[in-house]
Formats: structure tokens, C-alpha cells, sequence
């Protein structure tokens, strides 16, 4: 399959501050590629990149196998951009900035069913939204024109779960249609709902690029054991448990791979209550930023 993003040892330096330290990664047309780190760690200067708001120190870029710099003004005519923090006209209200991008793009097959789905009133002058409106807005402007390429900072802080999940919908059925999703977030249950890979950057370099699928099996598990006998933390402390925390009659501990040696162990025990969940995302993204330290 073609790619839609094709970046190869992107670097972006301020003075002496190295904030992309050599980056690279594809994004296949019509998958969702999920970017993740924390604040600092060189995603939204990828994304400036990204979209020529900001020159590159070295490296390339190519968008459907166009350069990002060069070809510039074509490739935004095929992408809906959405920025961390909205910002708009404050005097114009929603319909303004529709009729605006209207004017640019053609009108929008789309932009009545966005506007009810997001239950959206778009009389109002943008400087009296709330935050969450201001984010609406900005999401059916990104979405109106069913862009060939969706590139997105955050795209549900500020929406209320019922509406998160609609934005899910909407991703989800334009990635359907073709739609390449490229989505920086910090919410990592919202990745697994919409991403089909992430990419993991950390300190200005890309640490890993797995399928979620991939990335969940890196198998962890959080085992919540309380006992009748008597134990001690260290009769639990072997190969595998990577974290054990005492709590009254019992044990909190997190397991990576086999959990047959950890459960052998606890049926020489009377058990009292267990519980066993797979960790999250979020709890298997963090242990790359245990690497290192």
C-alpha cells in the first residue's frame, strides 16, 4: 500500500535545543497512525513540519509521494488540519467560518450532518464559545470537506465522553472511505479506539512503531490478590513481577509475559479474592519511558 506520510530522519533544531532529533516513520494511506508522547517530546514540532509551518533543519517529508515544503500549497488542499488549541476569529461566528472555508474548498456535502451530530449552534460569535464549542467548530471545519488526509493535535479535549465517542464514529467511517488519520494525543484510550499503529517519540526521537495489536502483546497484566495466610511481599518477588505493592491481606502486583508462574506460586496460597486485568495502552506506553532512566 502507498503512503500518505513518508518522513526519513527529520531533525528541527532551535539554537541549540534539538526538538526533532532525527524522526522517521510512514503512515499508509488509509490507516489511522497514532503519534504519542508527552509535552516536549517533539510531536507538535513533527507536526509544524509536518504541515510547512515550520522548516525542517534536515531531513525529508513527503505527503502521497509529494514533498511536504515544495508542493506545499497542492497537498493542503487534501488535508483537514486541526490545531491543539483552536484558535479562530472571535467576531465571526461558526457559519462565518464555514462560508469561509466554503469559498476555498467547495461547498461541504457534510457540514449540516456535523453541525447536529455535534449538537452545535453556529450563530454564535466564537469569542462567546466555551472551550468545548470552540472544539467542535474547529472539528467540522477540519471534517466539512471529507479530506483525503486528517491530521490532528488532540482532537477531543474538551468534549464530553457521549460526544468523544461520536468523533470516534465520524474517524472511524472516514477511514472507511479512504481517510488517512494522522493523530497526535496524550488520551490513550482514544488511541486505541481510532489507531491502527503508533508511533512513540520521546525526548525529539521515535522510540517504536507497532501495530496496537503488536504493542498489546507486550503482555502485562495487574493481579489485585488478597490471601487467608500469611505472606510476604518477597515470597512474590521473582522473574516477571515488575511491581509489587503490599494492601491489607493482600497484594497488588504488575506481570509481564507468562502469568503461569506467577499463579503457580499463588495457588500454594488460601485465596481469599483475585483479580486479574490486562493493563492498558497507557500502563504499556509508560514502561518505554522506564528505558534509560
Amino acid at each position: 500500500m502507498a503512503n500518505a506520510i513518508e518522513i526519513v530522519d527529520l531533525k528541527k533544531r532551535f539554537g541549540s535545543v534539538k526538538a526533532v532529533d532525527g524522526v522517521t516513520f510512514k503512515a499508509e494511506q488509509g490507516e489511522a497512525f497514532g503519534f504519542l508522547g508527552p509535552n516536549g517530546a517533539g510531536k507538535t514540532t513533527t507536526i509544524r513540519c509536518l504541515m510547512d509551518f515550520i522548516r525542517p533543519t534536515s531531513g525529508k517529508i513527503s505527503i502521497f509521494g509529494k514533498d511536504a515544503q515544495k508542493d506545499s500549497v497542492e497537498l493542503k488542499k487534501l488535508i483537514g488540519y486541526l490545531p491543539g488549541n483552536v484558535k479562530l476569529y472571535g467576531n465571526w461566528n461558526g457559519w462565518d467560518h464555514i462560508r469561509f472555508i466554503e469559498s476555498i474548498r467547495g461547498k461541504s456535502k457534510n457540514v449540516d450532518d456535523l453541525i447536529q451530530k455535534l449538537d452545535f449552534n453556529p450563530k454564535v460569535r466564537f469569542h462567546s464559545l466555551s472551550s468545548g464549542n470552540k472544539q467542535k467548530l474547529g472539528l467540522i471545519l477540519t471534517l466539512m470537506n471529507e479530506p483525503k488526509l486528517l491530521v490532528m493535535d488532540e482532537p477531543t479535549v474538551g468534549l464530553d465522553p457521549l460526544l468523544q465517542n461520536t468523533i470516534y464514529g465520524l474517524l472511524n467511517d472516514l477511514k472507511k472511505k479512504g481517510t488517512t488519520i494522522f493523530v497526535s494525543s496524550h488520551n490513550l484510550p482514544e488511541v486505541e479506539k481510532i489507531c491502527d499503529r503508533v508511533g512513540i517519540i520521546k525526548l525529539g526521537k521515535m522510540i517504536e512503531v507497532e501495530t496496537l495489536k503488536e504493542l498489546g502483546k507486550k503482555r502485562m497484566h495487574k493481579i489485585e490478590l488478597r490471601l487467608n495466610d500469611k505472606f510476604t511481599a518477597d515470597d512474590f518477588k521473582f522473574d516477571g513481577v515488575t511491581s509489587i505493592e503490599e494492601i491489607p491481606s493482600g497484594l497488588l502486583m504488575t506481570v509481564e509475559g507468562d502469568l503461569n508462574p506467577i499463579l503457580q506460586k499463588i495457588s500454594k496460597y488460601k485465596i481469599a479474592d483475585i483479580e486479574i486485568s490486562h493493563a492498558n495502552l497507557e500502563e504499556i506506553f509508560l514502561k518505554f519511558y522506564e528505558k534509560d532512566k
